[in-house]
């Protein structure tokens, strides 16, 4: 189990994330996600031991392996991140696949097996004669992957793997974390912004905001500044649109509307509700049995949820037309 306890970590004073526990089990997939600048980067940071918390400890099997003084010795051997923009040492890609195994004493035919095997799970045996210039973002992250898969880490952490790579190449790496899941008890805990993703492959999704876990499920997540004055109804611009949200906040916030307050229908219907807004349905997807992600371009993109039921019946299909009607009330705001 590595884990975060009581974390409050500060950049130049500022406090960037402010956790109470946030933790990944052995064998667990969990995938984090929010805006831009919320602290999933920082996060998975200092799950690394790359950084050491302001306040706070990150325990891995219940020992404090990081907190304001040094990392614990070996702790690092367990846990490998895999940065979003990942550096390549010198050298070719089978050069780089075989580093990490080389420098843990395995032998050179098991080295060679694994690095083999790694390089076929994640399509690129063909890449292994090429050196970082010849190699595509997409690829760099991908062999990245493969490099951090073939140690064997007890935590692998990921922080966006897929954001360069076309979705072939994004489905191959899914796959592959998928078997090797299968195969040991590892754990993965990955920040994304693909929410469909996330959905697909994690048993766990998680979402931040400024820094802090969301009440909210991740979706529907805006980062605003609320206006001044106009009592406890305020309307603020999101993309194109506005959205009526009931709070007597001002300033900098995150809105959230729950994919759940959320009442889909073809047409405008007589209601109470103050956001109404009509768009296009630009994905549907099977979150869980019996429950339909209906994705929708409204002047932004907002997600509802639905039952199978109701989408037959709607005749919900991408590119048709959807109306997405919601109160004041449902919008929650921190």
């Amino acid at each position: 189990m590595l884990e975060l306890v009581a974390v409050r970590h500060r950049y130049d004073g500022r406090v960037v994330l402010d956790i109470e526990r946030f933790a990944v089990a052995p064998g667990s997939g969990v995938a984090i996600v929010g805006p831009n600048g919320s602290g999933k980067s920082t996060l998975l940071r200092l799950l690394a031991l790359l950084e050491r918390p302001s306040e706070g400890e990150v325990r891995l099997d219940g020992v404090v392996v990081g907190s304001a003084k040094a990392p614990r010795a070996g702790a690092r051997r367990r846990i490998t991140l895999v940065e979003q923009r990942p550096l390549l040492l010198r050298g070719t890609v089978r050069e780089n696949l075989e580093f990490g195994l080389q420098v843990r004493g395995i032998r050179r035919t098991e080295v060679n097996r694994k690095v083999e095997n790694i390089a076929a799970r994640l399509e690129i045996a063909s890449l292994l004669h090429r050196r970082r210039h010849e190699l595509s973002d997409g690829e760099v992250q991908r062999v990245a992957v493969a490099r951090a898969l073939a140690v064997e880490p007890d935590v692998l952490l990921l922080d966006e793997p897929a954001s360069s790579a076309d979705r072939a190449a994004a489905q191959t790496l899914y796959r592959a974390l998928a078997e090797e899941r299968a195969r040991r008890p590892l754990a993965v805990c990955l920040a994304s912004h693909q929410l469909e993703d996330a959905y697909r492959w994690a048993d766990d999704v998680r979402a931040l905001a400024e820094g802090r876990l969301s009440p909210v499920t991740p979706e529907n997540l805006f980062r605003v500044e609320l206006p001044s004055g106009g009592g406890d109804l305020k309307h603020v611009c999101v993309g194109t649109i506005e959205i009526a949200a009931a709070t007597d906040k001002t300033g900098p916030a995150i809105l959230a509307v729950p994919p759940t307050d959320i009442f889909v229908s073809r047409e405008p219907l007589a209601s109470s509700a103050r956001n109404v807004f009509t768009g296009r349905v630009t994905r549907l997807t099977h979150q869980r049995p019996g429950a339909v992600l209906v994705t929708a371009d409204v002047g932004v993109e907002l997600v509802a949820v639905v039952t199978e039921e109701a989408a037959r019946d709607l005749g919900l299909t991408p590119g048709g037309p959807v109306v997405f009607s919601f109160k004041a009330s449902a919008v929650r705001v921190f």
